[in-house]
């Protein structure tokens, strides 16, 4: 991930949904180039958020078992209202079917209640490993980072990871 776009999951019920949010900055360096005199969150960047918050609900609903999930296909894309720094995105996503490689999900964002964006997203999920089992290695070390980075973004669930993987106590 290249940008980080949530910024809290305030919650999430492993197989069902997720609610996390993100935060619009004018800090954020790419605020400068999107409409300089009135800057927006970028409509791709709404959309990466939702992703974002997907794959954590199916990286938690699986325990972490995929090192990959990837957004597939966006569908239904509507947009609906600027967001603005200043302004908190509130990302509501609900798994709406899965099958052995693809989780598909509905995905609205929104501010003071208002739809700034929703789709119907479908992400895929893989190892590494898959394509060559020698990077299963790889794959353990990508799945301990995003156990990491999952704890920082909720440290209160600490418990849903599995036995022997907690947080780690610096957190």
């Amino acid at each position: 991930m290249r940008f980080f776009l949530i910024d809290r999951i305030d919650d999430l019920v492993p197989g069902e949904r997720i609610r996390a949010i993100k935060v619009v900055s004018l800090a954020e360096e790419y605020l400068r180039e999107h409409f300089p005199l009135t800057p927006v969150l970028p409509g791709v960047f709404m959309l990466e958020a939702m992703t974002q918050a997907a794959a954590w609900l199916i990286r938690v609903t699986e325990d972490f078992r995929h090192s990959l999930v990837s957004l597939k296909e966006a569908s239904n894309v509507k947009y609906g209202k600027f967001v603005e720094p200043g302004q908190i995105l509130e990302i509501e996503v609900n798994i709406v079917g899965q099958d052995e490689k693809t989780t598909s999900v509905r995905a609205v964002g929104s501010v003071e209640s208002r739809t700034a964006v929703q789709a119907r997203l479908t992400l895929t999920r893989s190892n590494l490993a898959e394509i060559d089992p020698l990077l299963a290695e790889a794959d353990q070390r990508i799945v301990n980072r995003l156990r990491e980075w999952f704890c920082s973004y909720w440290p209160q669930w600490a418990h849903m990871l599995s036995a022997g993987r907690a947080c780690p106590s610096s957190l």
